[in-house]
């Protein structure tokens, strides 16, 4: 579907610098917004911000990643109430959090596996060589 807007200069200014950004175009820039402001009304507890890993769901008011919460969550068989009081958080925040991962499944599992799947190895090669300490 092909939607019209008419933005103002500065609008479109600030479309295209996000656009450039992301390393898009502006159409994708545009429809990855209108994505992330429908998530966002389905579920107010979750803000999107650039990350080393790109474009990642967070939960507001924290530093933690939905794959992250998920992380967590597991380990008390998705139980927000402990997960929230593990993680010291709003237990409507974790229950958003849970919700989300639900709703966008691959893309949080996504997330979760590269995680886990980071070795010292994978670590290494990522950083500039002044990053790295080898401690004995």
């Amino acid at each position: 579907m092909t939607i019209n807007v008419e933005l103002r200069d500065e609008q479109a200014a600030r479309l295209d610098r996000f656009a450039t950004g992301l390393r898009k175009s502006r159409v994708e820039a545009t429809a990855q917004l209108i994505e992330e402001g429908l998530r966002r009304a389905e579920f107010p507890a979750i803000e999107f911000r650039d990350s080393a890993a790109g474009r990642q769901a967070y939960v507001v008011g924290s530093g933690l990643a939905v794959w992250e919460i998920l992380m967590v969550a597991e380990g008390y068989g998705l139980d927000p109430d402990s997960t929230a009081q593990h993680l010291q958080l709003d237990r409507d925040r974790v229950s958003q959090a849970l919700r989300y991962a639900s709703a966008f499944e691959s893309e949080v599992l996504q997330a979760l596996d590269e995680n886990r799947s980071m070795t010292a190895e994978k670590l290494r090669a990522s950083l500039p060589p002044a990053a790295w300490i080898d401690v004995p």
